[in-house]
């Protein structure tokens, strides 16, 4: 029983635990935060993508920590929800609350620092966090939203193409142990 309980450990202590530099994930969380809030002038194209959400995915992945990936994402939803005047308070908060969780998790068991899995990450925690929303809408709001539709489909796919090239730049903000 005890060695299983010790290779279990062992398998969990080679995946790397990402540190960051002072104030770096509050600096890029609160850049993608205001850089969202303003993208909506610059056109319609900037619904495709939510900078918030590949944030809390990045930063849940790296940091590996669960706790730490649950209190991001529901500090990035919040003050999502209050800069966007569509919304109520607390649905972003929730969604991107289970969003951090489950990234931290998952970032935890396996190693995600191949574009192609960090592509896949995304588009399947894009539609996870669409159907939180859509879920907490329904039952919170008595309001419907799509689960799925081919909008959505291309936004998880510009966010997931998106995420790829803003993971490797946000790798340099690491800092080296």
């Amino acid at each position: 029983m005890s060695y299983a309980l010790n290779t279990g450990m062992q398998s969990d202590s080679n995946i790397e635990v990402h540190r960051y530099y002072g104030g770096a994930v509050l600096l890029v969380s609160f850049l993608a935060l205001v850089i969202q809030a303003f993208l909506h002038r610059f056109g319609r194209w900037s619904g495709l993508v939510d900078l918030p959400l590949l944030v809390t995915i990045y930063f849940g992945v790296s940091r590996r920590n669960p706790v730490s990936g649950l209190f991001l994402g529901a500090g990035i939803g919040i003050v999502q929800d209050a800069l966007s005047h569509d919304n109520p308070i607390g649905l972003y908060g929730i969604a991107k609350t289970l969003v951090g969780y489950l990234a931290s998790s998952v970032g935890a068991r396996i190693d995600t620092e191949h574009p192609i899995s960090r592509f896949f990450l995304v588009f399947l925690f894009f539609h996870f966090h669409q159907g939180v929303l859509a879920v907490t809408e329904r039952v919170l709001l008595n309001q419907s939203l799509p689960f799925f539709s081919p909008l959505l489909l291309m936004n998880s796919l510009a966010s997931a193409a998106l995420a790829v090239p803003l993971f490797a730049l946000l790798d340099r903000l690491r800092r080296t142990s």
